[in-house]
């Protein structure tokens, strides 16, 4: 069914092992302006080009420097995305009109299985509304957006539960715009020294995932130390929901509570992070207070969610 739809210039929704996104071909105008509209997202931010192997990148990218090679190499099917400059076959409207794409290859059975049957690459942000929570299960965009599309593959829920990291090479030194699935020192390790330049716009993105509010709930986020927020709002506790890393907190009720990892593990934390944020806003509390995850690994990539989340002031 999703293949039927997309070759008929519709949207569906796919499963990626980040969060679902909503897909279209990357080559219809029409089709990629419908995600806009779904998405209700400013024309301004850009979208990712997922293919279903290297070689068919060479369809609508120019060329493929040797550190992006490398990487794409190491990494795909995988959470990286790499900027790379675009043939015309792609519109200007997916990179908002930037002479580079955002390409990346999923690790998803399905969607590989299907990008493979389909004689163009899918352009798909997250299907959900502009600037909320990323999904991660079906249920997730069934319930922001299944009035609006006509389909959902059903590939359950995302094993890494956070976007790519994205990596540009019009610098000396490949350059990361976007914490995400992939940590700065695996990159490394490929290429050598990575620049970090977290491209975080007020309004203008340059690249996907880059507007300084993004990744929202409804309830306002504070961050900080939880030992010292919590007495704080002691007077109101049971309207004080809490996101925190392994700690569970006597002064909040349990059931406003979310523990990423009791473990302490940073990759179920970000598999957990989108569904918990989900969860809390969808309880009746009156504000969401969440922790820092130690910052190594793809703890940065947690902390910056977190971080726009807490900017946005709905």
């Amino acid at each position: 069914m999703a293949e039927k739809l997309l070759l008929a210039g519709k949207v569906v929704a796919i499963p990626t092992e980040t969060v679902y996104g909503l897909a279209a071909s990357a080559y219809n105008f029409n089709a990629v302006l419908e995600i806009f509209n779904i998405k209700e997202r400013p024309s301004f931010d850009p979208l990712i080009v997922h293919a279903y192997d290297l070689d068919r990148t060479s369809a609508f990218v120019e060329a493929i420097p040797t550190s992006a090679l490398l990487l794409a190499k190491a990494f795909w099917p995988g959470p990286l995305t790499l900027l790379l400059p675009k043939k015309k076959v792609i519109p200007d409207l997916v990179t908002a009109g930037s002479p580079c794409v955002g390409v990346r290859v999923p690790n998803h059975v399905m969607t590989l299985d299907l990008l493979k049957r389909l004689p163009f690459p899918l352009a798909a942000p997250s299907a959900n509304p502009f600037g909320y929570i990323s999904p991660t299960t079906p249920q997730h965009v069934f319930a922001q957006l299944g009035n609006k599309i006509d389909y959902i593959l059903d590939g359950g829920a995302c094993n890494v539960g956070i976007e790519s990291t994205i990596v540009s090479f019009e610098k000396r030194n490949p350059t990361v715009l976007r914490l995400g699935g992939i940590a700065i020192a695996a990159l490394e390790a490929v290429v050598g020294p990575i620049e970090i330049v977290l491209q975080h716009a007020p309004n203008q993105p340059c690249m996907p995932g880059s507007l300084l509010s993004h990744y929202a709930p409804n309830k306002k986020l504070i961050m900080g130390n939880l030992s010292k927020l919590i007495p704080k709002y002691k007077a109101v506790t049971d309207r004080v929901g809490i996101l925190s890393f392994q700690k569970q907190y006597e002064l909040i009720p349990k059931k406003n509570q979310v523990i990423l990892s009791p473990q302490g593990c940073l990759k179920e934390a970000a598999q957990n992070l989108f569904h918990g944020l989900r969860l809390l806003d969808g309880l009746p509390i009156d504000i969401i207070l969440a922790a820092y995850l130690p910052s190594h690994g793809i703890g940065a990539a947690i902390n910056d969610r977190l971080q726009r989340a807490q900017h946005d002031h709905k």
